[in-house]
Formats: C-alpha cells, sequence, structure tokens
C-alpha cells in the first residue's frame, strides 16, 4: 500500500545541511527527504516511548497487581475444567 505523502519545507542549519549530504554521500540515505523523514521518525518515536513511560511511572504497582490478581481469579473460574 503507498503511503500518503506531504511535502513540506523547512529551514536547516547549514553545517548540519552539510553532515546529512555527507551521509548521503556515503549511501546511509538515497536523499535528503528520506534522511529527514527517517530523522524525525526516531524523534518521535522516541518521544511516545517517553511518554509513555512517564504515564506508567504514575501507576501504582501495589493497585496495579491487586488489580492483575482480580483478573486472574475471574479467569480461573470462568476456566472449564479439563
Amino acid at each position: 500500500m503507498a503511503k500518503h505523502m506531504a511535502k513540506i519545507a523547512i529551514t536547516i542549519d547549514s553545517d548540519l545541511l552539510e553532515r546529512l549530504d555527507v551521509l548521503i554521500s556515503k549511501k546511509y540515505y538515497k536523499n535528503r527527504s528520506q534522511a529527514i523523514q527517517k530523522g524525525v521518525q526516531i524523534q518521535v518515536e522516541k518521544f511516545e516511548h517517553l511518554r509513555l513511560a512517564a504515564e506508567c511511572d504514575k501507576l501504582d504497582p501495589l493497585s496495579e497487581q491487586t488489580l492483575a490478581d482480580q483478573g486472574l481469579e475471574q479467569d480461573f473460574k470462568e476456566w472449564p475444567d479439563y
């Protein structure tokens, strides 16, 4: 399935662009668009992971364990005898 792509314009530091072009010349990426897209993807995934970790830090381990144990008790009651 083809992805829907959108064109954007960005401003980038010229030194950073030169470094990016070195990576492209070494065939790490096909072109600037691919390199920038990959960099943005990595940053977004990193942010999402950090956000999930931050939300998980808010959980109380004892209450989560209690909820999990309650769920297991219910599961055992519903399982058929073999």
